[in-house]
């Protein structure tokens, strides 16, 4: 496969250009992502902390959602908006102080179910980074009715809405490039299907993810 210019991104640690595998990715390789975190990440415990709360917080959107009455819809699709972000911000936690756990967990899915997690995932910060500049919770989450014709029924069985793709004019080649991979995903994985089923899949990895990256820790650290 050739790689275009615009897929290519400079090493923080050792300026050389690579091709990113994900979105997130700062470092051309585990020795200089290991390097960059000796010399400037500091505590480890730092890590440790923002996974900590990051997991905690998702769990309580989460817990959130199946109590949300649907017939209140500004306060329904305000805990979904939260429960977008909460899981964003897990992810993102993990990606940068955890990747290699991050990228153990899913090596170590089968392709059938790698593919679901990681289109799930990206759809996920499709919506939380449209959400955060202009688009309303309504422009995603299609409201579901309930047995007797009104919005009575539970809010993970609402759905995500197909949505076209977003203005990109004020982006780089790069940023493009991403959105439009995190539209793609969007579409393909979370438009049409239940809110509760992106939410279920998306924690569910985060948490085995979080408990990997808490149990490598653990072994590598140095007996007390």
């Amino acid at each position: 496969m050739v790689i275009m210019a615009a897929d290519m991104r400079d090493c923080d640690q050792c300026g050389a250009p690579f091709a990113p595998r994900r979105e997130h990715a700062r470092f051309c390789s585990a020795r200089c992502r290991i390097a960059w975190n000796a010399e400037k990440a500091g505590d480890p415990a730092v890590g440790a902390s923002a996974l900590q709360w990051s997991i905690t917080a998702m769990n309580e959107a989460a817990q959130r959602l199946p109590g949300a009455g649907a017939w209140d819809q500004p306060r329904a699709f305000a805990v979904i908006g939260e429960t977008v972000w909460q899981v964003t911000i897990v992810d993102a936690t993990l990606v940068r102080y955890y990747p290699d756990a991050y990228d153990a967990v899913l090596a170590g899915l089968a392709a059938a179910g790698r593919q679901p997690i990681e289109g799930t995932m990206s759809g996920l910060r499709f919506v939380r980074n449209r959400m955060r500049h202009e688009a309303d919770h309504a422009d995603f989450i299609c409201p579901q009715a309930g047995r007797a014709g009104l919005d009575d029924g539970p809010i993970t069985a609402w759905t995500w809405k197909p949505v076209p793709e977003p203005p990109l004019a004020d982006l780089g080649p790069r940023g493009r490039a991403w959105e439009l991979t995190r539209h793609r995903d969007y579409q393909a994985h979370l438009a049409g299907r239940p809110v509760g089923e992106a939410f279920e899949r998306a924690t569910a990895f985060l948490r085995r993810t979080a408990a990997h990256a808490a149990a490598a820790a653990e072994i590598s650290s140095p007996a007390g």
